[in-house]
């Protein structure tokens, strides 16, 4: 049995859950999501709780359990609160900023960078040095915050770049110059 998989789902009140066959929908304040679950796989409403289960109990599709649990929740915590990622622009002279569709970086190129915002995604900037992403698909979060992070990755000498909140760089040592050399 999956330990993820066999958590319950607690659906808060302003959010309601709908499953019809291989659907699973969720409403609440901020939107509608649903997933498509795959026939291996058992959905219930009980008490204000979904339970996932492994409908068939083989070995080949107790994969799906713990997987099909953590979309469930995702899209009820999604349409209840919404998600947030981070980004911070570390290096002199990096800086960011949002027009309508699209969010501008400069950050050490000739011309500055432009990324599309997706549908369903609100991205603003603070302080020109960081850009909060917020929406209630996590996944959409997810792959927007790691397009941006590829426009300009931190790098290991002196950090600069585009990271995540609260992620750690590890630094390497540079050259230890001309040491012993000469006369």
């Amino acid at each position: 049995m999956s330990r993820i998989g066999n958590k319950p789902i607690p659906v808060p009140s302003n959010t309601r859950i709908k499953v019809d066959g291989q659907q699973v929908t969720a409403e609440g304040p901020h939107g509608k999501l649903s997933v498509e679950i795959k026939p291996v796989i058992g959905v219930e409403l009980k008490d204000g709780k979904v339970f996932v289960s492994n409908a068939t109990g083989s070995k080949d599709d107790k994969k799906y359990h713990g997987l099909y649990r953590s979309l469930i929740n995702n899209i009820v915590i999604g349409v209840s609160e919404g998600f947030t990622r981070k980004l911070e622009l570390v290096g002199v002279g990096y800086r960011a900023s949002v027009d309508s569709k699209d969010v501008i970086l400069e950050v050490g190129y000739s011309n500055p960078k432009r990324v599309r915002i997706p549908d369903g995604v609100k991205a603003s900037v603070e302080k020109n040095i960081t850009i909060t992403l917020w929406g209630i698909d996590k996944q959409k979060i997810g792959q927007f915050a790691a397009d941006i992070r590829s426009v300009r990755r931190p790098e290991p000498y002196k950090g600069k770049g585009i990271r995540y909140e609260k992620e750690v760089v590890r630094r390497k040592a540079g050259k230890a110059g001309a040491v012993g050399k000469g006369g």
